[in-house]
């Protein structure tokens, strides 16, 4: 198993899903983020050179873990967006509230962290090639949200400000309907799509029981 065996091909997809059916922004700024985090993998295992710790499994360097560092950058980036920008609708409750606050997080972690390892466990890489690798995705992960986002939303004005703006209004966004949800709504418009959607259906099969009952 190779580094692309695994983490690649399995998640690009899924980025390339996620950016064409919602047009969201944030997917494709995270989509971005996770090839920059790849990247600078790919420097960093140059520049150190590092062995693995049997060089028959895997190819290339070793330091650090790029599916460590893969996962750390995943792991940091939601964990920044459900806990600055993403609000759920109430439950009603807030132990239903907090319990799938606490499942959410809880599994984002734990498949993070089984991801990394994995690694250790089938001998690609040694712990610290492991840690380190984790630890630079969260660092990485965390300072690239704060960047993309988080300035952008409290400094509008400031140079990231104005190119996040740019980036949703510029005229190819436009024709793409390249979007961010999380402005106006707190779920991402999560509600009120579905809120719609249920909207139409509730009409759709009075429509339907209307016409059923006058070929009766």
């Amino acid at each position: 198993m190779t580094r692309t065996d695994f983490a690649t091909p399995s998640a690009q997809p899924a980025y390339a899903a996620l950016t064409v059916q919602t047009r969201e922004l944030v997917f494709i700024e995270m989509w971005a983020g996770q090839m920059l985090c790849e990247a600078f993998n790919y420097v960093l295992k140059h520049a150190v050179k590092q062995e693995r710790p049997h060089g028959e499994l895997g190819s290339g360097h070793g330091f650090p873990s790029s599916h460590s560092q893969w996962m750390g950058y995943f792991a940091a980036f939601l964990f920044c967006h459900f806990t600055f920008r993403h609000r759920f609708i109430s439950t009603g409750s807030r132990i239903f509230d907090s319990l799938r606050l606490v499942v959410l997080y809880t599994a984002i972690g734990a498949w993070s962290t089984a991801v990394a390892y994995s690694r250790y466990y089938l001998t690609y890489h040694t712990v610290p090639q492991v840690v380190w690798g984790f630890s630079i995705g969260l660092l990485f992960g965390t300072v690239y949200y704060i960047v993309v986002e988080l300035i952008p939303l409290h400094r509008p004005r400031s140079l990231l400000g104005r190119l996040r703006r740019w980036a949703l209004t510029n005229p190819v966004s436009t024709w793409c309907r390249v979007r961010d949800g999380w402005a106006v709504y707190p779920d991402g418009g999560t509600e009120a799509h579905w809120q719609e959607w249920r909207k139409g259906l509730d009409a759709d099969m009075v429509r339907t029981n209307v016409q059923s009952k006058k070929t009766q």
